[in-house]
């Protein structure tokens, strides 16, 4: 009962569901053949409805996050899970978002059911860098880059000064922001401590990932090659 089991955390349905599905014969080898459920397979040898089975554990994905879409499971709105297949909500260990994009920014957000890559991701000694692109209400008053990269800045409410952080200058409220920690708001609350506030927000980039013409809503699987790129600017 091996692939029964296995094909049951991919979100397929539940145990019994997935046995009945080798009943029925939906349960497949690449040549059609019937696969049973004490089979012993690989993975990539296995069709459900002749499509290929979802990846295994260790998922991680990349997605450009639309406007209005929460990050949250329990939400009643729209939700980022609803971009992906519905299964994937079902899949055991779960799929998460690294980190949090709010409603109203969009851009770059992965998800992973890899428990240690996530904590890899977000840890704060890792200071992997997430740049951001903001347009702003007013023009900038000509002091942020030296106030953002002090290393002094503190955010209201809280007691300890905000990392050194990157900003350029792309218009008179426009502004291209890099940082390396992952604080609730960060770039808003950093805008309005410099007298302003954001308008638009969107995440282009972490680590060595881009978004690279992905379009808003889609999403990709990553593959080791960008896993590591992802992770080639994490402090050792």
């Amino acid at each position: 009962m091996r692939l029964v089991r296995m094909i049951a955390n991919l979100g397929y349905g539940s145990r019994k569901d997935v046995a009945w599905m080798f009943r029925e014969g939906r349960i497949t080898d690449p040549d059609g053949e019937v696969l049973y459920a004490d089979d012993k397979v690989e993975h990539a040898q296995i069709r459900v409805d002749g499509e290929p089975l979802d990846p295994p554990a260790g998922l991680v994905l990349m997605m450009h996050k639309p406007l209005g879409f929460t990050c949250s499971r329990k939400d009643q709105g729209r939700v980022v899970y609803d971009l992906l297949p519905p299964r994937y909500r079902a899949r055991t260990p779960a799929l998460s978002t690294v980190g949090r994009l709010d409603r109203d920014t969009s851009g770059l957000l992965l998800f992973t059911d890899d428990g240690a890559l996530l904590h890899k991701i977000i840890s704060p000694r890792a200071q992997i860098t997430k740049v951001y692109e903001a347009t702003l209400a007013q023009d900038m008053r000509g002091d942020e880059q030296v106030l953002f990269a002090s290393g002094t800045l503190m955010l209201e409410s809280e007691t300890t000064p905000l990392l050194p952080a990157k900003l350029d200058v792309l218009a008179p409220r426009c502004a291209r922001l890099s940082i390396t920690e992952g604080r609730y708001h960060q770039v808003r609350r950093m805008f309005a401590a410099a007298g302003n506030h954001v308008e638009t927000l969107q995440r282009t980039t972490i680590g060595g990932l881009q978004l690279d013409g992905l379009k808003a809503g889609a999403w990709r699987q990553l593959n080791a090659g960008d896993v590591q790129r992802l992770l080639e600017a994490a402090s050792p």
